[in-house]
């Protein structure tokens, strides 16, 4: 089941635009299992070998980058938000609700 729900979460992630982001417990209520925004972490977690899985995108429901340690570098989550027009301060997004992407699984 894991790998099938990782592939998912790598499906809506792929959609997510560039310059904006969404959440773990976002992508998680769209696949209809609103309780595992952890496990959406862990598919995020498991994707930086893939170049075609955004994960920088996707952080917490507060827009605090709380993946960023799972990046090379001390900074790379953070300055490829900002490479893509998103304002980061103090390891949080910049108005948050006005770049928040709302996933849609109809377009899956």
């Amino acid at each position: 089941m894991e790998d099938n729900f990782f592939e998912k979460v790598y499906a809506i992630a792929k959609q997510i635009p560039c310059g904006r982001v969404t959440s773990y417990g976002a992508i998680a209520k769209a696949l209809g299992t609103a309780r595992s925004a952890r496990m959406v972490g862990w598919a995020m977690n498991a994707s930086h070998n893939r170049e075609d899985i955004p994960a920088h995108r996707v952080v917490n429901r507060k827009g605090i980058l709380s993946g960023k340690h799972h990046f090379q570098g001390t900074n790379l989550m953070q300055q490829l938000l900002e490479s893509e027009g998103i304002e980061v301060m103090d390891n949080q997004i910049v108005n948050f609700e006005k770049v928040f992407w709302k996933p849609d699984v109809s377009k899956l």
